[in-house]
């Protein structure tokens, strides 16, 4: 009976899912599953091809740009489908199975993908529809447009000798970002510090302990497990009196990629570096950077360095002072020939804090009490757009930490399916990010070609945020709370997605507005309206007081100069390397130090190595945009600054921003969406303000 029951058996992916807004059936699917799927979607590609490429009706933007039987624009049905599935699960819930169909089918998948931007017949049918078309609608302008640019991007005027090199670096690109993850990965996971003398445990507080103790527990060991995931490190590096075990725990974290084993990243970088440059050079470019800024707000290297440049100047004298106020509090209680290293600046950070705020991040967590935070988020969200979230078990997880939510509208319509994964675990990456398993789009009637129905999105928001212990809820940090806001805006920019086409809805936007509205949603995090409708103490039920939240706003620009030279060493980092227009044959380390060195205040450790554990520009999309982040921030706190005007909660300006930029998309110029909802350019001078920084005047 059982194998009957076998062999009549469909893989999931090959018939409509069956489940709740057709969300996907994870308890249904097996690793074999996979591989099936994947090979049938090319096919399906390739035959889809062969009927357009073969359509002897003249090009149009109807019959080559769309695919009127499929999801209205391209091939990408069923290999979409699998894809989205598999490469979410390999950052979130992966495994040595999952790792190894990884390396198998990472070079069928970009040959495919070759294939389809390199078809000559496909690429002449684009190009007489890019030259002439009948009267488009701006979104489908933009889409023919991105088509086209594409297929020009991805080689397709190149000629045959070009085009075969381009697959040959493409491929071997693929492949070399999924090992860079692969061993970051292992690096990670593979670190414990396992302390079984409870002395070694001072200035700890009692949730690391407790976290601590699970995590040895969760292993078989006895006494203390502390990891280099961020909920396990953070606190250790803030907390620990011991000197020599943070050092230890610093050079681990901080030494990633660069050990003499099987999982070192430093030629890893060093190809990739070297790849894209030829990738670029191929098609025209310079540099990689060229290549990569010319869809981009930023628009050219110039802008970016000047950008990096100006926060530099604005921000570098007050970073001094902060650094040396800083050094002046460790000689205090150490003694004057106390010398700061990397893995003292935590520990000393938190006692300047204490001292000039009397704030730090345990005196907060009892009142950040994650299911909490979670109707906070929530509830935010529900005050600036009416929308709510339901949970719905019915809705089938990855894993029992995820939680699954039916979101609706203010009118009280399905607006999206939202997924939240909060701890961090054995197979699932650091960081934090958000990512979709359906974008939103409209499929058109087949009795009615000019309606359609509005396929809502499946979002969802990954993260490594403290874990719950025996007796003890998941107790967050306001750091926590920031990152929580932060990816949960990039999901509010997916479900209020309302675009014609899936691949301009949502987050498909230039790289370098994509961060505009997470980081917006930081903003809340120390408005003093917002704390007081979640932050309550998880045992008493006392608000958090106002005397500490005042102490919060006080506060928040703690350090803030120094983190922003943090976060520009690092664009000044990916610059250096994108920007190279010979060979890369530097030594990683050495060139990691020169290259960042004016965003850099004292010494730098030569032992240490930032480069081989920087997924953002290795295997992530940051490559040559890691700067993304401090562009969009002049727009976040140019954009918040409206909103202070008009009120934090003014429902008719949340309501401009969302018809103006978060359900927008990529149909337009992101300056365009963003000017037709601020009234003009953004300036640095809310982000100064912001950060309580004065320009320096320079001297004649």
């Amino acid at each position: 009976m059982e194998e009957q029951k076998e062999q009549k058996r469909i893989n999931p992916f090959f018939e409509p899912y069956g489940t709740p807004h057709d969300t996907v059936p994870f308890d249904r699917i097996r690793l074999e599953d996979y591989e099936e799927a994947f090979m049938e979607g090319i096919r399906r590609d390739n035959e889809q091809i062969d009927r357009t490429i073969n359509n002897p009706a003249k090009p149009t933007f109807d019959n080559t740009i769309i695919d009127k039987d499929d999801k209205t624009e391209g091939y990408y049905d069923l290999l979409d489908r699998v894809s989205t599935v598999f490469f979410n699960l390999l950052s979130a819930e992966t495994n040595d199975e999952m790792d190894a169909l990884a390396q198998k089918m990472q070079p069928i998948l970009t040959q495919h993908a070759n294939d389809v931007r390199l078809n000559e017949r496909l690429f002449e049918r684009i190009k007489y529809v890019h030259r002439h078309h009948r009267k488009l609608t701006p979104e489908e302008k933009q889409l023919l447009d991105n088509c086209y640019d594409g297929f020009v991007r991805s080689g397709a005027l190149l000629d045959a000798e070009g085009k075969e090199r381009l697959r040959r670096l493409t491929e071997e690109a693929s492949m070399l970002s999924l090992q860079f993850s692969q061993n970051l990965l292992k690096e990670n996971k593979a670190y414990t510090l396992h302390i079984t003398d409870e002395a070694q445990l001072s200035g700890l507080p009692q949730t690391a302990i407790d976290a601590a103790a699970a995590e040895a527990s969760q292993r078989g060991l006895e006494g203390w497990v502390f990891t280099l995931d961020f909920p396990s490190y953070s606190p250790f590096m803030t907390y620990s009196t011991q000197r020599e075990l943070r050092r230890q725990m610093y050079m681990a974290r901080n030494t990633e990629g660069i050990h003499d084993n099987e999982n070192n990243n430093l030629e890893v970088c060093k190809r990739l570096i070297n790849l894209r440059r030829e990738i670029a050079q191929l098609l025209g470019f310079k540099t990689y950077a060229d290549y990569v800024l010319k869809n981009r707000m930023a628009g050219n290297v110039k802008s970016v360095y000047r950008l990096l440049n100006d926060l530099i100047d604005a921000y570098r004298p007050t970073a001094v002072k902060e650094q040396q106020q800083l050094g002046r509090m460790a000689q205090r209680m150490e003694g004057r020939q106390f010398k700061m290293q990397p893995w003292d600046t935590g520990f000393y950070s938190h006692k300047l804090k204490l001292q000039k705020y009397n704030i730090d991040a345990e005196m907060l967590r009892p009142y950040f009490q994650l299911d909490k935070v979670i109707g906070g988020v929530f509830g935010l969200a529900n005050r600036l757009y009416g929308i709510t979230f339901k949970e719905n078990k019915d809705i089938p997880v990855y894993h029992p930490d995820v939680k699954a939510y039916e979101v609706f509208d203010r009118d009280g319509s399905y607006l999206a399916v939202f997924y939240a994964d909060f701890h961090p675990r054995k197979g699932k990456q650091g960081g934090a990010w958000m990512t979709e398993y359906q974008g939103q789009y409209i499929k058109p009637l087949p009795t009615s070609p000019k309606e359609g129905v509005n396929v809502r999105p499946h979002v969802s928001v990954v993260m490594n945020l403290t874990k719950p212990t025996d007796g003890k809820p998941a107790l967050l940090t306001l750091g926590e709370v920031e990152t929580f806001l932060h990816e949960f805006g990039h999901s509010l920019h997916g479900m209020f997605a309302n675009t014609r086409f899936e691949s301009l809805s949502g987050t498909n936007v230039w790289w370098d507005f994509v961060e505009l509205p997470s980081q917006f949603m930081e903003n809340y995090a120390v408005e003093k309206e917002f704390l007081r409708t979640f932050a309550f103490h998880y045992e008493t039920g006392e608000p958090l007081p106002d005397e500490l939240i005042d102490r919060i706003v006080k506060s928040r620009n703690f350090m803030a100069a120094s983190g922003c030279l943090r976060q520009v060493s690092f664009g000044l980092l990916d610059m250096a390397y994108y920007t190279k227009k010979d060979e890369f044959t530097d030594d990683i380390i050495a060139f990691e130090k020169k290259a960042w060195q004016r965003a850099i205040i004292g010494e730098q450790r030569t032992d240490t190595c930032m480069t081989t554990q920087f997924s953002h520009i290795m295997a992530g999309g940051y490559a040559a945009g890691y700067y993304s982040y401090k562009w969009a921030e002049v727009l976040d706190a140019d954009a918040f600054a409206v909103f202070k005007r008009h009120g934090i909660f003014s429902q008719t300006t949340a309501q401009r921003f969302r018809d103006e930029i978060l359900s927008k998309g990529g149909t337009e110029n992101p300056m365009t969406l963003y000017k037709r909802f601020r009234g003009g350019e953004p300036t640095i001078d809310a982000l100064l303000k912001r950060n309580g920084i004065k320009r320096q005047t320079k001297k004649a």
